[in-house]
């Protein structure tokens, strides 16, 4: 029997992880939310493009002279702070994340593992009316769909 995860929760621990889930939402406010297409096409920053970043910005703080005031040297130094404030959190909070979906996953399979045992136990033992109902309506989860071409074909 497969058992990856044994793990509840109290009352008060539910409560401390809706309240921190209710402060990061807050503080997360400000941050924006972007549509895929927006995604596909903002300038992405990787490291290469992260030593471009600092290197431009640089000279021109070196050379303030050549710089026109469309472009604010102040704001791309504010968002660079920001950043670098920024992504050892979200580091923190993706393997926080990746740990719940591992442990959702987990508890899971456990579930299937426990219900497939289950269902064969009353596949074998299951042999009065009742049992036999529920075995018929359990079995539906097992049942092959015939795709529109078996079934315009059958016909």
């Amino acid at each position: 029997m497969q058992n990856l995860v044994s793990i509840q929760y109290t009352d008060a621990e539910l409560t401390q992880m809706d309240t921190a889930l209710s402060t990061l939402g807050q503080l997360f406010a400000r941050m924006v939310v972007l549509q895929n297409d927006e995604r596909r096409e903002l300038s992405k920053l990787g490291p290469k493009s992260a030593a471009f970043c600092d290197q431009a910005i640089a000279v021109a703080m070196a050379n303030p002279q050549i710089i026109p005031p469309s472009i604010n040297l102040a704001e791309a130094q504010a968002d660079k702070r920001a950043l670098d404030q920024l992504r050892p959190r979200l580091l923190a909070l993706r393997q926080l994340v990746e740990r719940a979906d591992d442990t959702e996953m987990a508890l899971g399979s456990d579930l299937m593992s426990v219900a497939r045992d289950c269902y064969n136990l009353l596949e074998v033992a299951g042999k009065d009316a009742a049992l036999k109902a529920a075995r018929r309506e359990l079995s539906a989860r097992y049942r092959r769909r015939s795709t529109p071409e078996k079934a315009s074909a059958e016909a």
